[in-house]
């Protein structure tokens, strides 16, 4: 049988006459240099099976930190049919070949078509690797070399890593140290989960390594163009075990072993049994806001919140109405995104949300809330995004003995409003420029112009308000993915939003430099990516985390992959800079497990002096 063996190896090794190295089928870069062709006398220890093949790694290693020492070996019936197993040493031949499922990943190089050429012995130890201890630690900076320093850059895709092929740079790019790690057996010490699970279990951790962003709960804060390299996914336990579905931020797991690969966008480890859950950051709540009411000009709260897809028979709205009156404290104004209409997603000709609004300002009152008024502009149906017929918009609750619109005159869906002299608007509230082509599939602005009712019921300051949920993320590409700099999806159509909405807070700013601004809501972007970037610049506003001194790595409202970050924010003019501002993001959905949470996004809360 064995000379049988030798004799199949043979025939395969005809195509390349000498013995390659695991090191040397893989490369220095990304995509092998021997992608394409057959090889023969590969030979390594089985280090892990999955499902669908078996992982080797090289007797012969080099002293090229570029190169990984292990290989997947592809073949579904290939290890039982040869009765192959961990800790067997073999040689093997067959097709070297790059792998992905879709165009928008990078390239998994493996052997396919494998022959058993031989089995050399069996009982090998096989011993992985700690990372940042028999590896170096990964980058915690920046992902490819072909990202420009910038992971965010404008413009994207400017090239790709399956075109460019580039060498690795393990100790500098975190996409390198994975792909120099491919296919190793490898272990993460002290690891912290830093997101929920996703739909599959599959998990983002940190090990002992050094990160950067580490926030309070430890999880990672995106920072400027620092998007945590340095993070895994654990994916599927190779045992066919199943992860546990309420792992939550900053839960310390047990050690995990696995096979380092790449599928569906990402890196990730596919460990040899599941998490395993050791302790649970506390509180499992935040407490609620410190930030209350002073009932008058000189301390009003302001809440901002998107409600995600909230309908009048929603399932999440009597929590979301408790976030608001416990969390929250009642703000004496909220700032609500993603209200759909009357019948939720039911795509017919309804685009009124009253009964939305008054079902959440009922569910407030009963649980001992304030009784809140509400305003908001209908959109034209199926023309603002959002899930068809819902017809999501921006709205208003307020405190009506507190608070009450200047001059109401509410515009309609395609009524632009505009600064009058004495900075009144001509539709309050209205919605900016809302023809525009750069709304298109969005939601409008919403502007509103306010006054705080005086014990005698006269004014106390007036104070103006922009509503915002710019256009989604929707068409982004993983940050570990072939596109360089990755996708960011709708930038472009960001990018003219915020210059809209700026160049509007300007003409406003221009009637008053003395006005009181706050835009607040889901901007749908960081606050270092250029369309914020753009928005700051042109409007004159400020970030108010940045004005209340709350620190970068707290900045965060939600959860997405490898990192904790913020897409909601709030900016305040000079008016309200130069007073004392508070600001606190309340993480009730962001510290919680999927099943405890209420939307995707964290709210935040305000308070402000808008006393003229």
């Amino acid at each position: 049988m064995a000379s049988l063996v030798r004799m199949v190896g043979l025939a395969a090794s005809v195509a390349v006459s000498s013995a390659l190295t695991i090191a040397e089928v893989n490369g220095n870069k990304f995509l092998s240099p021997y992608n394409g062709q057959t090889v023969a006398n590969v030979t390594g220890v089985v280090t892990a099976k999955g499902p669908d093949g078996f992982w080797i790694r090289s007797t012969t290693p080099d002293r090229d930190a570029r190169t990984s020492e292990s290989l997947y070996v592809y073949g579904a019936k290939f290890a039982t049919a040869n009765n192959i197993t961990v800790g067997d040493a073999i040689s093997v031949g067959g097709n070297v070949s790059e792998y992905r499922s879709s165009k928008d990943y990078v390239y998994l190089t493996e052997l396919a078509s494998p022959t058993l050429e031989e089995k050399l012995s069996f009982g090998n130890k096989v011993k992985a690797l700690v990372i940042g201890k028999d590896t170096t630690g990964p980058p915690t900076q920046q992902f490819s070399s072909l990202d420009g320093g910038d992971v965010f850059a404008v413009p994207n895709n400017v090239s790709l890593v399956s075109v460019a092929n580039p060498v690795l740079q393990p100790k500098k790019y975190g996409m390198d140290f994975w792909e120099s790690l491919s296919g190793e057996l490898v272990t993460v010490r002290k690891p912290t989960a830093i997101n929920k699970p996703n739909n599959f279990g599959d998990t983002w951790v940190i090990g002992d390594w050094k990160v950067t962003g580490r926030n309070g709960r430890d999880g990672l804060t995106q920072n400027g163009d620092d998007a945590n390299p340095e993070t895994i996914i654990i994916g599927s336990p190779l045992d066919g075990t199943a992860n546990p579905s309420t792992t939550k931020l900053g839960d310390s797991l047990d050690e995990i072993t696995g096979i380092v690969t790449q599928a569906f966008g990402f890196y990730r480890i596919l460990p040899t049994t599941a998490l395993k859950v050791k302790k649970s950051q506390k509180p499992a709540l935040p407490a609620a806001t410190k930030l209350t009411s002073d009932g008058k000009c000189s301390g009003l709260t302001f809440g901002s919140y998107n409600v995600e897809n909230l309908s009048p028979n929603s399932t999440h709205l009597p929590a979301i109405a408790a976030h608001l009156v416990d969390s929250l404290r009642s703000p004496d104004l909220v700032f609500l995104q993603e209200v759909q209409d009357d019948n939720g997603p039911t795509d017919d000709a309804v685009v009124s949300a009253n009964l939305t609004l008054s079902t959440l300002a009922a569910a407030i009152a009963a649980i001992g809330g304030p009784q809140y008024a509400f305003a908001d502009v209908d959109p034209v149906d199926n023309q603002d995004g959002g899930a068809p017929g819902g017809n999501i918009r921006t709205a208003y609750l307020y405190k009506p003995a507190l608070i009450r619109l200047h001059k109401p005159n509410a515009g309609g869906p395609l009524d632009a409003t505009a600064v009058l002299p004495g900075s009144s608007l001509t539709f309050n509230p209205g919605r900016i420029d809302p023809a525009n082509a750069a709304w298109t599939a969005s939601r409008k602005p919403l502007v509103a112009q306010w006054e705080v009712l005086g014990r005698k019921g006269g004014s106390e300051g007036t104070f103006f308000t922009v509503n915002v949920h710019f256009g989604s993320k929707g068409g982004s590409s993983s940050l570990q993915g072939d596109a360089r700099p990755p996708v960011n999806g709708g930038v472009n159509n960001r990018q003219a939003q915020a210059e809209l909405t700026a160049s509007f807070v300007k003409s406003l700013l221009a009637r008053d430099a003395h006005a009181h601004i706050i835009t607040a809501g889901d901007f749908n972007e960081f606050i270092s990516v250029a369309p914020l970037r753009a928005y700051v610049s042109l409007s004159g506003l400020h970030d108010l985390d940045a004005v209340a001194g709350i620190g970068p790595a707290e900045r965060y409202t939600y959860l997405f992959d490898m990192q904790a970050q913020q897409l909601d924010h709030v900016f305040v003019s000079d008016a309200l800079k130069r007073k004392k501002a508070a600001y606190e993001h309340v993480h009730v959905n962001t510290w919680v497990d999927r099943a405890a949470q209420v939307s995707d996004h964290d709210p935040s809360v305000a308070k402000l002096d808008v006393c003229s």
